[in-house]
């Protein structure tokens, strides 16, 4: 699967490493809203092409993940600043 790196040079993984820490800080650095949306540009990183289609849960079992994942950011990032920022406002 990644044998496309066995045939770059130490500068073009160089340049691949650095692509791909660019594209790791992009998604690292998502906040607010951003949070919870699909991110498709994260794999498109990768060399092979992607054709995924994420499985979607049904409302009742999406709202409830959302919540729990809400709640694991209180439990893992008790002191992260808050905001009342409703979704769509800049």
């Amino acid at each position: 699967m990644d044998d496309d790196l066995n045939a770059m040079s130490r500068e073009q993984l160089t340049e691949e490493v650095k692509r791909l820490r660019a594209g790791i800080r992009r998604h690292r650095d998502a906040s607010g809203h951003e949070l919870c949306w699909h991110h498709p540009d994260l794999w498109a990183l990768l060399p092979e092409p992607g054709s995924h289609v994420p499985t979607v849960p049904e409302w009742p079992q999406f709202m409830r993940g959302c919540v729990k994942y809400r709640e694991s950011l209180d439990a893992q990032c008790p002191h992260a600043p808050r905001s009342q920022q409703e979704f769509g406002e800049t």
